[in-house]
């Protein structure tokens, strides 16, 4: 039988009982629309056990992205409805070292401390009170890192003053209001370092630990843990403990009085570490695994393992994907399987129970509660929820392709769609995502981006190229040095390997990136003819601009991934897209937004000016109100449409419903 949809022209076949039609790839009906994807696609950042419930943030894509607090009862057999905690307009975001993290904690008689992203101020707020502020109206101080911990409330203080490089502090925030007229009211427990983060302190509130970096190091290269002894709650003196020597220590949690847990990566990968403050300071690995606990810190609420009541730890271990274990003291690992899929982040611990964030096979975020000794009991607490099944989500496939720099590991996409087929002997179009970072890493669980593709018959190739994290510190490593050499190769190997099996077709093969992401898409499409269409959100074109223009916490990132200026400039100008704008010869869309200032949009505009000039087929996509990453759900379901308009144009296939774009 044939039929004719939306003037695309198929057939309809019966196999095993179920009818499917057979409709070219990219052209498959979808109930996935845009303003779905964009809807469904909050973010759930931490959760704390607060009495008998479980509070979590969640960010509100139709009020702007802006992140509210919600509650629900943990009681009885089911959860009980939904409370929102922090009404708009309060936003629930920190911007220290720019990414933030720790944007808001509870205090133990169930108050809400929050850092408001407008001001970047700590307010409080308990049921029928406030919010009323604790630190001043000073709009050169930002907090992050909000912890309660033996009745104090701490968090990492960034202070900005003209002139002078960006000024970081652990704190104390007294909660009786007098710091908000008189900054002095602040205690400053320790500084000392560029970079803090992670402070702990002791259960006898007798020491302090906590993590530090300096310059030029990022905290994937080199940290410090460093413990302090404390005077009338300041630290009267410090020493490090583990680190300083190319190590990369990370998350400090006391287990007693003189006994410390952490994740270190002496061996190449972050494994479990207990450190007794002796005479000699004796320092053990407990159940060493070829797996990473541990990650990038570029939040400063990141946590990957916690301890247990009864001393066990539950712990997050990476490679490649995620796998989530619990240590017993003996060092026996078991592991526990749970509904979560990928990107899991221990966010706290009450006896055996524990609150994990992740992304979801369904692909979305989800905040599950877990018990260690009932692990099947797992109960969904928010997320893991979409307007569209559970068959329309493709399943991830590990895969490795032999790159020019070693073996190049990916996930792959396939196009699945449970009522479509495509003709025999047709191969499908494929898009490789790039991620940014670069120093990031992408795990085994669909998006509804992904999904979105996927369903019209458009694989997808999630790359993490040499540099990601979750192989270990030599994968890691692989980049140094090398930004937009390595990871442009791997990413070509890894579109090149996948033609190559058979699996996707050559001739309609793109790649997708934003930010660091961005980069590698037109350093790949200036350097190689393997993909016929790119696509860059806010992607940096100009190495010098973004050395000058970047904020503190990246301003020597360079220096490892490229060297160290001005010593080597011509290596900045010769890898730079913008010095070979001659070679812009690949139909590319351009997303940007016109208030980033990470990436100005100078440098996106350079882009699209030489692809006009070179008459290669292009669209520029401005968007106001919009920084570095897209948090907006009208841009976000904008710019899913634009970019499968685009690869049909290019590709010569018709998606249906989705808006036709214009290409200069």
């Amino acid at each position: 039988m044939t039929f004719c949809f939306d003037g695309i022209r198929g057939t309809v076949s019966a196999y095993g009982g179920a009818v499917k039609t057979t409709i070219p790839y990219g052209s498959w009906p979808s109930p996935l629309t845009a303003a779905a994807v964009a809807a469904a696609s909050p973010r759930i950042e931490g959760a704390r056990f607060v009495g008998d419930d479980i509070w979590w943030g969640e960010s509100v894509p139709d009020e702007g992205g802006r992140t509210t607090v919600c509650r629900r009862s943990a009681l009885g057999e089911a959860p009980g409805p939904i409370e929102v905690v922090l009404p708009a307009p309060w936003n629930a975001r920190s911007r220290v070292h720019e990414y933030g993290g720790g944007a808001w904690t509870v205090t133990a008689d169930g108050a809400l401390a929050f850092v408001h992203n407008d001001d970047q101020r700590v307010w409080l707020m308990s049921d029928g009170d406030g919010p009323w502020p604790v630190t001043p109206a000073d709009r050169g101080m930002r907090f992050g890192g909000l912890t309660w911990q033996r009745g104090r409330l701490l968090a990492i203080r960034e202070t900005h003053r003209p002139g002078s490089p960006p000024h970081r502090d652990i704190v104390e925030v007294p909660l009786d209001r007098t710091a908000a007229w008189d900054e002095r009211a602040i205690l400053s427990l320790t500084e000392d370092s560029d970079f803090l983060a992670q402070p702990a302190l002791s259960s006898d509130g007798t020491h302090l630990a906590w993590i530090a970096w300096d310059h030029p190091h990022m905290p994937w290269d080199t940290t410090e843990l460093r413990v302090g002894r404390l005077e009338d709650g300041l630290v009267a003196e410090w020493a490090t403990i583990a680190g300083g020597d190319g190590t990369a220590p990370l998350q400090p949690v006391w287990t007693g009085e003189d006994d410390l847990v952490y994740s270190d990566d002496p061996s190449g990968r972050w494994n479990l570490w207990r450190l007794r403050l002796t005479a000699d300071l004796h320092h053990g690995p407990i159940a060493p695994a070829d797996a990473d606990t541990g990650g990038a810190l570029w939040g400063l609420a990141l946590k990957w393992f916690a301890v247990l009541e009864d001393g066990r730890i539950v712990a997050v271990r990476t490679n490649g994907d995620d796998q989530l274990v619990v240590a017993a003291p003996d060092g026996a690992a078991t592991t526990l399987e749970i509904g979560a899929a990928a990107n899991i982040n221990i966010e706290d611990v009450r006896g055996s129970q524990v609150l994990l964030t992740a992304s979801g096979a369904r692909g979305s975020a989800e905040l599950w509660l877990v018990d260690a000794n009932e692990p099947a009991s797992a109960a969904l607490i928010a997320g893991g929820s979409s307007p569209w099944g559970a068959e329309w989500m493709p399943v991830p496939r590990a895969v490795t392709f032999d790159g020019p720099h070693g073996p190049v590991h990916a996930f792959d996409y396939a196009p699945t769609n449970p009522e479509v087929d495509a003709p025999d002997g047709e191969l499908p179009p494929y898009v490789v995502f790039v991620h940014g970072g670069p120093t990031s890493h992408v795990g085994a669980a669909a998006s509804g981006k992904i999904a979105y593709l996927t369903s019209r018959g458009v694989g997808v190739l999630d790359v993490n190229y040499g540099g990601s994290t979750g192989y270990g510190r030599e994968y890691r490593e692989r980049l140094l040095g090398q930004w937009g050499v390595v990871d442009v190769d791997d990413v070509i190997a890894a579109a090149r390997g996948l033609a190559e099996s058979g699996r996707a077709d050559p001739r309609r093969l793109a790649i997708a990136g934003g930010s660091a992401g961005g980069w590698t898409v037109l350093c790949a499409v200036t350097a190689s003819d393997t993909f016929s269409a790119g696509i860059s959100r806010y992607g940096v074109a100009d190495l010098r601009r973004l050395a000058e223009d970047t904020h503190d916490f990246e301003s020597h990132y360079l220096d490892s991934m490229v060297g160290p200026l001005p010593d080597a400039e011509e290596r900045y100008i010769e890898r730079s897209p913008l010095s070979h704008l001659e070679r812009l010869t690949t139909p590319m869309l351009i997303e940007q937004g016109l208030d980033d200032h990470v990436v100005p949009p100078s440098q996106s505009e350079a882009v699209r000016d030489a692809l006009a000039a070179n008459g290669v087929p292009h669209a520029y996509l401005a968007f106001a109100g919009e920084g570095h990453g897209f948090r907006l759900a009208a841009t976000v379901a904008r710019s899913l449409e634009a970019e499968l308009a685009f690869l049909g144009q290019i590709f010569g296939f018709e998606p249906p419903g989705v808006p036709a774009l214009d290409l200069d």
